[in-house]
């Protein structure tokens, strides 16, 4: 009987799976007509898309990568069509998700080509730009992991990012950037710790804690905004750190401006997402948190303090995303405006998933995010027909597209959410 019933199961999994297969492919061949009747017949005689790679100080000149917008684009669709139809075929399962991402980026390639025809566009300054605004959401993602690898579901991130921001302003503004900085991973800590108190030991349910310090996080801070911040403006004018230059890499063609004309946010969330994966998968402390996240019961029979474990992890995380927020204002304008976060925090989280709990895994989806996000701003200035808001809804629309679960289902710790109770 037992067989049986499994046998049911791996082939309702396996009809599940075709299932997805033909609606990625459905989707591929869509956007293939999409691309060939939009791009293609709209850039058709306006000449060709040239992407600058250098900028005019840079010691390294490479030459402008050109092509002819309407051919590439029909390429394009013709490529696209070919991995639709390649998902229909048998054995294509194994490569939906493959091809649905690469086809996602070579229709935003082609996208690109139609937005500059007859134009030039700088591609090095939009791939900077990119990893500058995905910090919030790899830091956000980044809280993320650190919290649901021990069991604890943190959507306080956008409030714990939202304190970072106004605490970086305020004390940045009096002490200066660095210890703004400071101010402000020791406040996302404190709520991070809050947050281990509501659920670990108070054991709230975890989705109204987190929902509860959102809402206390942005009605403190918006009326301390407009009731004292206008009024004492000197409280908000905190100075901005400025890109570092890395020797010699700097001057590296297109890398360099990328990876190493950065500021300091951007090399902290390279740093904590290497320190996080190393913490996490190389170390007995990771094990033991990794252990408590899956099996929290046989964690505590091997000797593991669980609920300790969730609360180190948990105020860790709450101190990533307070360094996350200062980015806000520390790292950008200098000042703090009412929630400026805009939902970064929530985006995280659909990077941790797209990410597959994994600390790179969310630093690549906050990269997608984050061309996303830089691609608003730099269409504007190409003067594109199509409206900036619509170009703002990038990011959003690729969070309801995971969640829709097209790109394959994403396994979490198997105790996320779950309390512990101590025996």
């Amino acid at each position: 009987m037992a067989v049986s019933e499994a046998a049911i199961g791996a082939k309702d999994i396996e009809i599940s799976r075709q299932r997805q297969t033909r609606i990625v492919g459905g989707l591929l061949l869509v956007l293939a007509v999409f691309v060939a009747s939009v791009f293609g017949f709209g850039s058709a005689g306006e000449g060709d898309a040239a992407f600058r790679l250098t900028r005019p100080n840079d010691p390294f000149a490479l030459p402008n990568i050109v092509v002819p917008a309407a051919t590439y684009s029909y390429v394009i669709a013709a490529v696209l069509a070919f991995f639709g139809i390649r998902l229909f075929m048998r054995g294509g399962a194994r490569w939906s998700s493959l091809l649905l991402g690469l086809g996602f980026l070579l229709a935003v390639t082609a996208f690109l080509a139609w937005a500059t025809a007859g134009k030039s566009f700088s591609l090095t300054g939009m791939l900077q730009a990119t990893f500058v605004r995905a910090v919030p959401i790899a830091l956000g993602g980044l809280a993320g992991v650190l919290s649901e690898r021990v069991a604890v579901i943190n959507i306080g991130i956008e409030g714990m990012l939202l304190a970072g921001a106004f605490t970086g302003a305020v004390v940045g503004s009096l002490l200066g950037g660095v210890g703004g900085i400071v101010a402000a991973i020791c406040v996302g800590g404190l709520f991070g710790f809050i947050l281990a108190a509501l659920v670990v030991t108070y054991r709230v349910d975890q989705i109204v804690a987190g929902v509860a310090i959102n809402l206390f996080v942005l009605g403190v801070t918006s009326y301390v905004s407009s009731q004292v911040l206008t009024e004492f403006r000197f409280l908000n004018n905190a100075p901005v750190f400025r890109a570092i230059y890395i020797p010699f890499l700097s001057d590296l063609p297109v890398i360099g401006p990328v990876l190493f004309r950065q500021n300091i946010f951007v090399y902290g969330a390279l740093i904590l997402v290497a320190i996080s994966t190393y913490y996490l998968f190389h170390t007995k402390s990771g094990l033991r948190a990794r252990s408590v996240g899956e099996h929290p019961e046989a964690a505590d029979t091997l000797g593991i303090d669980v609920y300790w474990t969730r609360y180190v992890n948990v105020t860790m995380a709450g101190m990533v995303a307070g360094f996350g927020g200062a980015w806000f204002t520390l790292g950008t304008v200098g000042r703090f405006d009412e929630g400026m976060t805009g939902g970064r925090g929530f985006i995280g989280l659909a990077a941790m998933i797209f990410g597959r709990w994994h600390p790179v895994g969310a630093l690549m989806a906050a990269l997608v995010f984050g061309f996303a996000d830089s691609l608003q701003q730099k269409l504007a200035i190409l003067q594109t027909p199509i409206p900036s808001e619509f170009l703002a809804m990038a990011p959003y629309v690729a969070t309801i597209v995971l969640v829709a679960g097209l790109i394959g289902r994403a396994r979490p710790p198997a105790a996320d959410g779950k309390p512990y109770i101590k025996d």
